[in-house]
C-alpha cells in the first residue's frame, strides 16, 4: 500500500540534471501531500479535530471523559495556535508517543496507542500534508474542563508507560506488497483505530487489548457515547459472523447493507473517512475482520421464526409490545422483520438488536437517527424519534418484544434502562410529556 515517494526522488536524482532533479522533487512533495490527505481521511482525523460549524481540523470540539471535558486540539499549520512550529519529529513525537512538543502528554482521548503502529513513511506523508495541504486557521485552543487535582499531565506519562506500547520502526514491512489480510490489521489497527471504539475498556480508560494477537477482547464491543460500538469479530448473533466480505466492503462504501446501517459516531465515519478509502483497501479490512475468531467459539446461530410474522399478521399477539410495533415500527421495518434492503434495517437477527447492551437501541427509539448520504448511497433515510410519544415503559415493551421475537434472542429492555438513556439525551427528548398513558 505505502508508495515510498522519498526513495523514487533520491533515485532520480541520481539520474537527472539538477534541474530535472529539482523537478521530480517537487512532484514527489505533491504526491506525499495527496498520501497524507488519503491517510488523514483513512484516520478520520478531521471528526475529532473539528467542532461543530468550526473550520477543518481547527480543533475545539467537546470530548467527555470519566474526569472532565477534553477539547480537541487546533492542528491547522497556524503557527501561534496551530501545529505550524512543529517539526516533523515533534509531529511524530505527538501522534505515535502522545507527547506535545512542550513535553507534556496527551490525554488518550488522541488514539495515540493505535497511531503508534503508523509506520515513519506514512508519518512522513501526513506530516506533509497536514503543513501544506491544509488551510491555517488561528483558532485558539480550549484548556480542559478538569477540575485540579485531575487536571495535572504528569500521571498521563505514567499511563502512557503501561497502556501504550512502542511504535513502529522504519524496518517494518510494507505490508502493501504482503498478504490482503496484514494490510487489512495495518488499516484497522492503525490510523482507522478501530479499536478505540469497539473495543471494551478497563477500569484506567484504555483499551483492554489492541490487537487480535492480545486477547480476543479486541474488537468484541464497546459503548460510546451511548451507542453501542459493535462486535466485529466472528459471533452469529451480535458479531459480523454472518456478514460476507462484501458486505462489510458496502458496508464502509456507503453506510447500510442487507444486514444493518450506520448510525452514531459510525455515520460520521462512513461519511468522513470510510466512503472514501480505496476499493483495495476496504477489501483488505474486510477480510482482516472476517479473520477474527467468535469471542464465543460455538454459540449456535440464530434462526429466523416466522410464527412472530404470522402473529403479528392475524393479530393473534395483542400485547403491549406487539401493538407498540405495529402502530409505530411496522410501516417500515414489516411484520417480517426483514425491513426493506438498503432502505429501512432488518430487525430479524440482526447483531445490533442481539446485543446484550440495548443502549443503541434505546438511544435510537428515543431520538431517532439518520443514515449518512455517501458517494455510493446518497440518499439518506432516517428514523423519527419516539421519546416524545412513547412512555419509558411504551419504549422497553417494545424493544423487548424485538429482542425476542423472528428468531432474536436478548435481554428484555426495563423502563429503567430507558428512563436512564433519556435523561442523557437533548432537552427537548429528556423532558417530553411523558403523561401519556399505556
Amino acid at each position: 500500500m505505502i508508495k515510498n515517494f522519498f526513495i523514487a526522488a533520491c533515485a532520480a536524482a541520481a539520474y537527472f540534471s539538477s534541474g530535472v532533479a529539482s523537478a521530480q522533487a517537487g512532484d514527489n512533495q505533491g504526491q506525499l501531500i495527496v498520501r497524507g490527505e488519503y491517510l488523514a481521511r483513512a484516520g478520520d482525523c478531521v471528526a475529532c479535530h473539528t467542532a461543530t460549524g468550526g473550520k477543518p481540523f481547527a480543533g475545539g470540539l467537546a470530548m467527555a471523559t470519566p474526569i472532565g471535558t477534553v477539547y480537541s486540539s487546533n492542528i491547522t499549520p497556524d503557527k501561534t495556535n496551530g501545529i505550524g512550529n512543529y517539526t516533523e519529529a515533534e509531529f511524530d513525537q505527538a501522534l505515535r508517543h502522545g507527547i506535545r512538543k512542550d513535553g507534556a502528554s496527551l490525554y488518550p482521548a488522541m488514539p495515540y496507542p493505535s497511531y503508534a503502529k503508523v509506520k515513519p513513511a506514512d508519518v512522513k506523508a501526513l506530516y506533509a500534508y497536514f503543513m501544506n495541504g491544509v488551510k491555517a486557521e488561528p483558532t485558539s485552543n480550549r484548556a480542559v474542563d478538569i477540575p485540579w487535582p485531575l487536571s495535572m499531565r504528569w500521571p498521563l506519562s505514567i499511563w502512557r508507560a503501561v497502556f501504550a506500547p512502542g511504535v513502529a520502526g522504519d524496518d517494518v514491512a510494507d505490508v502493501g506488497s504482503g498478504a490482503q489480510i496484514a494490510l487489512g490489521r495495518y488499516l484497522v489497527e492503525g490510523l482507522g483505530h478501530c479499536g478505540a471504539c469497539h473495543t471494551p475498556r478497563g477500569v484506567g480508560m484504555q483499551e483492554k487489548a489492541l490487537t487480535d494477537d492480545s486477547s480476543q477482547l479486541f474488537l468484541s464491543g464497546g459503548v460510546v457515547e451511548g451507542y453501542l460500538a459493535s462486535n466485529l469479530r466472528g459471533d452469529s448473533k451480535d458479531g459480523l459472523g454472518k456478514w460476507t466480505e462484501q458486505d462489510i466492503v458496502d458496508f464502509l462504501k456507503s453506510g447500510r447493507n442487507g444486514h444493518s446501517a450506520a448510525f452514531g459516531g459510525m455515520a460520521d465515519v462512513v461519511s468522513n473517512s470510510t466512503q472514501h478509502m480505496t476499493n483495495e483497501d476496504l477489501v483488505a479490512i474486510a477480510k482482516f475482520l472476517k479473520s477474527l475468531a467468535p469471542v464465543k467459539p460455538g454459540e449456535a446461530a440464530l434462526v429466523y421464526d416466522e410464527k412472530t410474522h404470522q402473529a403479528l399478521r392475524t393479530g393473534t399477539d395483542q400485547s403491549n409490545g406487539a401493538m407498540t410495533f405495529l402502530n409505530n415500527c411496522a410501516a417500515c421495518h414489516r411484520t417480517t422483520g426483514h425491513g426493506y434492503d438498503q432502505t429501512f434495517p432488518a430487525l430479524a437477527l440482526s447483531p445490533t438488536v442481539n446485543a446484550k447492551d440495548p443502549a443503541s437501541l434505546i438511544k435510537i427509539a428515543l431520538q431517532g437517527a439518520v443514515m449518512p448520504g455517501t458517494k455510493a448511497a446518497p440518499t439518506q433515510f432516517g428514523m423519527p424519534g419516539f421519546g416524545d410519544r412513547l412512555s419509558d415503559g411504551d419504549v422497553a415493551d417494545v424493544l423487548t418484544y424485538i429482542r425476542s421475537n423472528w428468531g432474536n434472542n436478548a435481554p428484555a429492555v426495563t423502563a429503567d434502562m430507558v428512563a436512564k438513556v433519556r435523561k442523557s439525551l437533548p432537552k427537548k427528548v429528556a423532558e417530553a410529556d411523558m403523561t401519556a398513558q399505556r
